[in-house]
């Protein structure tokens, strides 16, 4: 008895939107990242080192979580020589809020 073929399944494209707020929440998945992006509504920007001073994580992975949230257009960080200057992208929290109230 051999069975029929199956045909694959068409992709269906996902909306901008889910993507984006699939990728806002996967950076928000660790709680350091959560409580930076706190400090940083809180105190309006931060070097890296106030914010390395705040948790109980080693500098190294404060650039790690930075580097997450930069990357998900949380955060910005500009270069004040020798530091890097971190702040919310409020922009970006606001389009976060919004697509959390879609849900």
């Amino acid at each position: 008895m051999s069975a029929e073929p199956q045909t694959p399944r068409k992709r269906r494209p996902r909306p901008t939107r889910d993507v984006t707020l699939a990728r806002m929440a996967k950076a928000l998945g660790h709680p350091a990242r959560v409580s930076i992006l706190r400090m940083l509504v809180a105190s309006g920007e931060c070097h890296c080192q106030m914010i390395v001073d705040q948790l109980p994580l080693a500098q190294a992975t404060v650039s790690q979580h930075l580097k997450v949230l930069k990357q998900a257009g949380l955060i910005r960080g500009d270069i004040d020589p020798p530091r890097v200057c971190y702040c919310v992208n409020p922009e970006a929290v606001e389009r976060l809020k919004s697509l959390i109230g879609e849900l």
